[in-house]
């Protein structure tokens, strides 16, 4: 489904080439769940922006079956990530001035939901109670919790039913509990709903959940892939 070729990525940094990425190749089945670890600087997360479509490759390719996302413009790539891509962020990412429910809601609205602003809003409401958050609907970011956040940002992420989710460290900014549930919710909209998972992480546990880790060392894979036991 996912497939990345020769992936080099450069960054020029007080005047010197900073090479973060060294021709990395990983292909990711529909289904999937995949942890890419490593050390901080490694480049798991350019790695990821990368297959998600937020950044460009200096060098190499990365396909969505088997179309090359950048070889499109920047119009078909922001469709592509709207429509089949999911993105989970470390920091949420959420609108202050807006309610968990817009949150969610915002995804859909600038796809233009077919059924409308109405079967939009039902189904942001579906999905917030499914994260057990029914009653924080109307609640702003900053009147809940880390864990609380980050779920608003799952059901976000969500919202247009993605093939691929990319979750960037989504339990890094949270307290043993509220990871662990962040890990237990990502893992069942995988089994449940086949959802595609890529997810970069420092957690020991939320890798340990994934069906293959991946480790990345000097901006390449360091040795095979370790399929789950």
């Amino acid at each position: 489904m996912l497939r990345a070729h020769g992936i080099t990525k450069v960054f020029l940094s007080g005047g010197k080439e900073l090479r973060v990425l060294r021709g990395v190749d990983l292909e990711v089945a529909a289904g999937e769940s995949v942890a890419i670890v490593g050390p901080s600087g490694a480049g798991k997360s350019t790695l990821l922006h990368i297959l998600g479509a937020l950044d460009e490759p200096t060098e190499g390719a990365v396909y969505l079956d088997d179309v090359c996302l950048s070889r499109l413009d920047d119009a078909r790539r922001s469709q592509i990530r709207n429509a089949r891509f999911g993105f989970v962020f470390q920091f949420y990412h959420l609108l202050r001035e807006f309610t968990a429910l817009e949150n969610v809601m915002l995804p859909a609205l600038v796809r233009g939901h077919r059924r409308g602003v109405k079967a939009a809003k039902e189904k942001a409401a579906g999905l917030l109670d499914a994260l057990g958050l029914s009653g924080r609907r109307s609640h702003r970011p900053g009147q809940l919790s880390g864990g609380e956040q980050q779920r608003v940002a799952i059901a976000r992420a969500l919202m247009n039913d993605p093939e691929v989710l990319f979750c960037d460290e989504p339990t890094g900014n949270l307290d043993h509990a509220s990871g662990s549930q962040i890990r237990d919710l990502l893992g069942r909209f995988n089994r449940e709903k086949n959802t595609t998972l890529v997810m970069v992480t420092h957690s020991p546990a939320l890798a340990e959940g994934a069906g293959r880790v991946l480790n990345i060392f000097d901006g390449a894979l360091a040795g095979p892939a370790r399929p789950k036991a």
